[in-house]
Formats: C-alpha cells, structure tokens, sequence
C-alpha cells in the first residue's frame, strides 16, 4: 500500500517526467517538415545538441549536485562526501553502459558496445536512448525529496524538480530534434523517425517513476543518487554531446548552443529554486 507521499510524489513525476516526454516527441516531429539534406539538419543537430548539453551542465550543478550537499548535511553527513562520491559512481556506471550496450554516435561508421546484429538506425538511437535514463532519474529523485520534505525546504525541493522537468524538456525538443534528423539521413521515411525519435525519450517517465516507487528505501542515500545522476548526465556530455555538436563545419554553432542551454537552465533554476 503507497503512503500519501508516495502517491504525491508518483502524480508529481508523472506529470514532470510526461512533460520531458512530450517535449521529446514534439522536437522528433520536426523530422516530419524537412528534407533529406546533409548539411541543414547537421547544423540544426549541432544546435540542438550543444543546447542539450549546455542545460545537462547547468541541471547538474544546481538541480542535483547543490541538493546532493543541502540533503548530506540535513542528514549530518559531511557534505562534499556524498557529492563527490555518488557524482564518480554515476561516471562509473555510464562509462559501464557506454562500453557494454551496442550503440552508435552520428557521424560514426563503428558501433560502440559489444557485437550486436542490430541495424544502424537502431544502434543511433539506442545512444539517445541511454542519456536519457539519468534524466528521468534526476527529475524522480527530486519530486521525491519534495514530497518527503514539509516546510520551506520541501517548496524548495519542488521548486527545483519543476525548474529540472522543464529545464530537460526545453532540451528534449533539439534533442528529439537531433535523433529523428538522422535517422532521415540515414534513408528512414518520416513518420519512423519520428517514431523512433520519440520512444527514445519513453525510458524518462519509466525511471522516474521507478526511482519514486523506490524512494522510501533510498530516503538515506538520497545525496548519493543526486549525485549519482549528476555525474551520469555530465559524462554524457563530455563523451558525446560536446563532441557531436562540433562535428564538421560551423562548431561555433554547437558552442553558441552550449552557452544558451546553460544560462537558460541556470535562469530557470535559480527562478524556480
């Protein structure tokens, strides 16, 4: 039987981790109004991809890493410990996952992750698919620490996993963006692209969800998993975002949009928060 909280916290993530969805599959449809062509959607892909991690960076310093060290020192833990600890575990199981789970970068002519028959176009967004588990873990870990916290201190806490949902669901517009051009590059007709590019972002609402289902046994190692999806996200970004949004010509593009996700999800935090 969920307690209110629980329950709370579940309609809360739901409705967050919806909306990420949403924004993800609405940047896919973009597939659905343009062409073939190489060079357009490979400028937009940069934009879109340095907009994405430009927010990831700022999300995971405000949203996960300042309330990782806020939550260890309520608990009487030294503050840096749990940050510092859970943000390197979070690196560790990306890079595991990175290495393991076949996968395929834009731009790329050899899959990555142990030998796999799958096709192209799949392993293209099996890569997507995997950044997008520690999202929807970080928007779940703080719509839980929300419903577990009374006071000023849990409007806190909600006030960030709101600024979090929408600060990843501005991102997973480009993002969806950047899955479903590809993939048309690739020779797959629109409406499967767009299919493709937005059941990418369904594992989102199912870890969210799952990490709120889980939250009364993780209540003490909330810091480490704060932390944890921090270092996650920011290995996604230095391993793929960053170096796929300077692919080929105009990398000032993919700069610029690193630049504008930061300041707009660092805007949306502070606000919020």
């Amino acid at each position: 039987m969920l307690d209110q909280e629980t329950i709370q916290a579940l309609v809360w993530a739901a409705l967050g981790c919806g909306f990420t969805w949403l924004m993800t599959t609405a940047g896919s449809a973009v597939v659905l109004f343009t062409g073939r062509g190489k060079k357009s959607s490979t400028l937009a892909s940069q934009i879109f991809l340095g907009f994405a991690a430009g927010v990831m960076i700022a999300a995971s310093v405000w949203s996960l890493l300042n309330p990782a060290i806020e939550r260890a020192e309520e608990l009487g833990q030294v503050g840096w410990v749990p940050a510092a600890g859970g943000f390197l575990l979070g690196v560790g199981f990306l890079m595991l996952l990175d290495t393991l789970l076949p996968h395929l970068h834009a731009d790329s002519d050899e899959p990555e992750g142990i030998h796999t028959s799958w096709k192209r176009t799949t392993l293209l967004v099996s890569a997507v698919t995997l950044h997008n588990i520690p999202e929807g873990m970080s928007v779940g870990l703080l719509f839980a620490m929300a419903s577990q916290t009374a006071g000023a201190a849990g409007e806190a806490y909600l006030g960030m996993a709101v600024a979090l949902a929408v600060g990843i669901g501005l991102q997973n517009f480009p993002e969806g963006a950047a899955i479903s051009l590809p993939l048309r590059r690739e020779g797959m007709g629109r409406v499967r692209a767009f299919a493709a590019g937005s059941l990418s972002g369904i594992v989102e609402p199912i870890f969210g969800i799952l990490v709120v289902l889980a939250s009364g046994w993780i209540a003490p190692y909330m810091p480490w998993l704060l932390a944890f999806a921090a270092g996650a996200m920011i290995y996604v970004v230095v391993e793929e975002l960053i170096p796929e949004a300077h692919l080929g010509e105009h990398s000032n593009a993919g700069t610029l949009g690193v630049i504008f996700g930061f300041v707009i999800m660092m805007v949306l935090d502070v606000a919020l928060g």
